[in-house]
């Protein structure tokens, strides 16, 4: 069994903004695999699914972003799980918009959410870094982070959103650099 975070601050002003990526790629791949209905479990939105052979619990931390590591350090205590079952989906300002890299480990490089994950499991969860580009100036970012897609970017959105759903399988069954792969390929097209 193996835990998805998707990252987001919960609430309908929230849902386009570039800062809850994670949210909208938990919802695409719930739809995607038809996963159960949302329940509310672990100060958060939980569905339980299969992605190919995997079971697969996908969690959307209602804490608001600075504290989803609350939410997942639970499920992850729940399930009598390791960080080495968890994967969290999230935005990075580094990465090119729509450009995505899976890494395990690692620092937070500034993201609050991935901070206080790091607080309640550790460092050595998955991470799926999903780009949002940078603003160019440090004194945009946060008014980039947490403003909506703009228009030109929604047709991006929504091709990157259903290539992840597409290709999970390859990340349920550990082989990261192969999701990365199928993921640039569809990209292309």
């Amino acid at each position: 069994m193996q835990i998805w975070a998707g990252l987001g601050n919960p609430g309908p002003q929230y849902a386009m903004h570039r800062h809850n990526v994670g949210f909208m790629a938990c919802d695409v791949m719930a739809e995607m695999h038809g996963f159960g209905a949302v329940q509310k479990k672990f100060q958060g939105w939980l569905q339980e699914g299969r992605i190919g052979s995997d079971k697969v619990l996908l969690l959307k931390p209602a804490t608001f972003m600075n504290e989803s590591g609350r939410s997942i350090g639970e499920a992850m205590r729940y399930y009598k799980l390791t960080p080495d079952d968890v994967t969290v989906f999230y935005d990075e300002l580094d990465l090119d918009p729509f450009k995505v890299k899976v890494k395990r480990g690692g620092g937070a490089a500034g993201h609050n959410g991935i901070r206080s994950t790091i607080q309640h499991i550790g460092a050595d969860f998955r991470r799926v870094r999903i780009g949002i580009g940078h603003p160019g100036h440090k004194d945009r970012v946060t008014g980039h982070v947490l403003g909506n897609f703009a228009k030109a970017e929604q047709d991006g959105l929504i091709q990157m959103l259903g290539a992840i759903g597409s290709e999970a399988e390859w990340l349920a069954d550990g082989n990261d650099a192969r999701f990365m792969s199928e993921l640039a390929l569809r990209m292309q097209g």
